[in-house]
């Protein structure tokens, strides 16, 4: 028995997370349910494992911090891995992300949610319980941005979950602990990258909190998550991690950025035999950050109640939504295909820049003849998708070669 041979059971099953431990049986989460599987796992072999994911230097972080986070990709799957010490030694939690390429439709999440990713700049927050599958939301409205527009994404994950082909966007991935120190530098790092986008695979304390929201006040389009149950609980969580003495500002500054704030949970349906996302969304009117700014949180439930012309959504009508919907994207329906809209290009290189690279006969990739000629020129630019590299940067539509 090898880890392999785990988290292909763990699939074959259907799990959502896979649980090791010294001394008990593996356990699967299955459709939020808790089973056990085969016989006790000895102490030494899940030793064995730790040590075989964690290399030698991080493993004396390891040693020290007693938990390390980090992802890897078995049987074919992107597994994101919490090893740990214990009372019976060392285990491991590892949780089993969709093989599917995340998109609002894909998730089965309402459609209106592409338009808030359409807006240039603010915050959107994706809050829920653990295991309600806020990572793979964020990750799907990353992916509506890099199938539909042109920009820089810098994403900031402890540990990376899911890996991002860019598309019509140019996608920047860092792992925390990796790439980067902590998720402060990382974010002060972002702000001189130039970016468009920003996604925080977490705010877990006040510092990482004050620069995320320092970066949706300068023109930037920040994503992130937060642990609660509501949406007014999610601002709540975010305004309590302040002194007392700042509360008021950070509330402000809170209400000015806030472009909304989905809360989800999932919910098995029988008759499809998936888990399905059912959402609070709260947008950010101005009634409501008028209620941020006097910390009247107790109001946003009934103002999200009557708010349906502004698309705000309650647990309740949209669990009514869910029931009432008749098309399901299903697992492993998905194909990872081309957008149909995206358009393969070629690109030619100028002859300085293959002098430059070294090379003494310049090549050139003649770009494909339009059917009919360009009666409008874009500032969109296209990236062309290559499997082990990001590709090379084309020359923006329109400009004379």
């Amino acid at each position: 028995m090898d880890l392999d041979s785990l988290v292909k059971t763990a699939l074959a099953n259907g799990a959502s997370d896979l649980h090791l431990e010294a001394g008990l049986p593996p356990a699967l989460r299955i459709r939020g349910a808790l089973r056990t599987l085969g016989d006790p796992l000895p102490g030494q072999f899940l030793l064995e494992v730790a040590r075989g994911l964690v290399s030698g230097e991080q493993w004396s972080r390891f040693e020290v911090q007693r938990s390390f986070d980090l992802s890897r990709t078995i049987q074919g799957t992107r597994c994101r891995i919490n090893i740990l010490h214990t009372a019976r030694g060392v285990g491991l939690a590892i949780r089993l992300l969709a093989s599917f390429q995340a998109t609002v439709d894909s998730l089965n999440l309402h459609p209106d949610l592409k338009k808030l990713v359409a807006q240039p700049h603010g915050l959107i927050l994706v809050s829920g319980p653990t295991g309600s599958g806020k990572s793979s939301t964020l990750a799907g409205l990353i992916q509506e941005i890099n199938l539909t527009d042109a920009r820089h994404i810098v994403t900031i994950e402890s540990p990376i979950e899911y890996t991002f082909r860019p598309r019509r966007s140019f996608i920047r991935q860092r792992e925390v602990g990796r790439d980067t120190p902590s998720f402060e530098q990382a974010l002060l790092d972002a702000l001189r990258e130039d970016p468009d986008v920003i996604m925080v695979g977490e705010m877990r304390d006040p510092q990482t909190m004050r620069l995320t929201l320092n970066a949706s006040e300068t023109g930037h389009l920040v994503l992130a998550t937060v642990h609660s149950a509501s949406c007014a609980e999610a601002l709540q969580r975010i305004i309590s991690n302040f002194p007392a003495e700042i509360q008021s500002s950070v509330s402000a500054q809170v209400a000015d950025c806030l472009l909304a704030v989905i809360s989800q949970r999932l919910r098995f349906r029988q008759d499809l035999n998936i888990r399905v996302p059912e959402c609070e969304i709260l947008m950010g009117t101005h009634a409501i950050k008028n209620f941020i700014r006097n910390g009247d949180f107790f109001k946003i439930a009934s103002a999200i109640e009557t708010g349906a012309e502004h698309g705000m959504w309650s647990f309740q009508r949209y669990r009514s939504w869910v029931d009432n919907r008749s098309q399901w994207s299903m697992p492993g329906q998905q194909p990872d295909a081309e957008p149909a809209a995206e358009e393969e290009a070629r690109v030619e290189v100028p002859n300085r820049i293959l002098a430059n690279a070294g090379s003494t006969k310049p090549e050139t990739r003649p770009l494909p003849k339009p059917s009919a000629p360009a009666t409008k020129t874009t500032e969109r630019i296209e990236i062309e998708p290559v499997e082990s590299e990001f590709g090379k940067i084309l020359k923006r539509p329109g400009e004379k070669t």
